[in-house]
């Protein structure tokens, strides 16, 4: 073949050059340096790069906003008790103003003694209730029992060189006998405020938190007996509030555990504890417990369920000795009438009666009767009872 026909067969002209190829060929060879298909995996990783990024920065994203909803829930909580004057250790101070102290003054030295933990939360407070011009100069006495709204009261003109009366709640007095027993002694204005209080305002305590607001009752159990110290006249949400600080201070955290994994929660243990304190002030408790116990877990046995204790029957009859006609009261807390615990406490209870509803003897017995020696008998069977009660002079005629 002539070189001039080698050059047309070809397709190329005699003194051209072809261009390598856009896939790299080279002199014509038509074979490309990279591998087939090459091209068509390397975008498809990018773009798991890519998503792998996207992942981890909303991973990234979310923890940062739940660690943030955590922090602002904790500093929340933390404000909150703060305002409401929640687990503080007891202090009291006498705090004074003088007339050249301003607002400022006043709240930088209730942080220094340690009465606020937040300046700018208690300034916030006092804005919003108009009461930052309402302090006067003088001496008070303020302690850490007391929330905002109580110290910035406690800072009136009216509040100054307050007098300090002393009260001795006895175990198992109800609320009733409590709210009249403040009165008296002046460390409340009356029973209907303390009810009021009691009924209506939103104490912000765990043990409280699902029982609703409406009836002051909902505070029977809760005011711890003891010997307090008031001011005159004393706010009637602080004075309720120390009570129940002292019994939150008292149910010790392995109390709390032990009632929790029991099958009664602590409403109903000081329910049971209240039922005791009623019926003994001496040293068998934890046998009057265990009656109970064994009422309420064999209702099939013994009173078939029903508590019967007489002391339901004095808290619904306004505190008259019971009779059998008060067996027939229509109240969820006649214990004839209803089986089971009433709904709640119907005293308040002391720490022994609470530990020994905690505790109750170990025993078989379903009853127990008061005997002429002034002591509580216990016995298995009701034939066993009756045949105790015929031989006792205190039940005869």
């Amino acid at each position: 073949m002539s070189q001039e026909n080698y050059y047309h067969q070809s397709g190329q002209r005699r003194g051209e050059h072809r261009a390598p190829s856009s896939h790299g060929e080279q002199g014509g060879s038509g074979r490309s340096d990279r591998p087939q298909g090459e091209h068509s995996r390397r975008p498809r990783k990018k773009k798991r790069r890519s998503a792998g990024r996207t992942a981890a920065l909303v991973l990234l994203y979310v923890t940062a906003v739940i660690g943030l909803s955590v922090l602002l829930a904790c500093v929340g909580w933390r404000m909150a008790e703060d305002v409401l004057a929640l687990k503080k250790d007891f202090k009291e101070v006498t705090f004074t103003i003088t007339p050249e102290d301003d607002f400022e003054d006043v709240v930088n030295r209730m942080e220094k003694e340690e009465l606020i933990e937040y300046k700018l939360l208690f300034n916030i407070f006092a804005s919003i209730t108009h009461k930052k011009d309402s302090f006067s100069p003088g001496t008070y006495t303020l302690n850490t029992d007391m929330d905002y709204r109580a110290l910035l009261a406690g800072i009136r003109a009216n509040s100054a060189n307050r007098s300090q009366v002393r009260v001795s709640i006895p175990e198992g007095y109800n609320i009733d006998q409590i709210f009249a027993l403040l009165v008296e002694k002046g460390a409340a204005s009356s029973v209907e405020e303390l009810r009021e209080t009691a009924a209506n305002h939103d104490y912000a305590f765990s043990f409280l938190q699902d029982i609703p607001l409406g009836d002051y009752h909902r505070l029977e159990g809760y005011l711890m007996p003891s010997t307090y110290d008031f001011y005159t006249p004393h706010d009637p949400v602080l004075a309720l509030n120390k009570l129940m600080v002292f019994f939150d201070s008292q149910v010790t955290d392995d109390m709390r555990e032990k009632i929790a994994a029991s099958e009664y929660s602590l409403r109903e243990i000081l329910t049971i504890a209240s039922l005791i304190e009623r019926e003994t002030t001496g040293s068998d408790r934890t046998e009057i417990s265990a009656v109970i116990h064994n009422r309420l877990k064999h209702p099939d046995a013994g009173t078939q369920g029903y508590l019967q204790i007489d002391a339901t029957l004095v808290y619904i009859n306004g505190g008259k000795e019971p009779t059998a006609a008060d067996r027939e009261i229509d109240s969820p807390y006649n214990t004839y009438k209803y089986k089971g615990l009433p709904p709640g406490p119907i005293a308040n209870p002391g720490m022994e009666s609470i530990v020994a509803a905690m505790n109750p003897a170990d025993s078989d017995n379903y009853y127990y009767a008061l005997g002429d020696d002034k002591t509580h008998h216990f016995f298995k069977t009701y034939d066993q009872l009756q045949k105790f009660i015929a031989s006792q002079e205190r039940y005869k005629g």
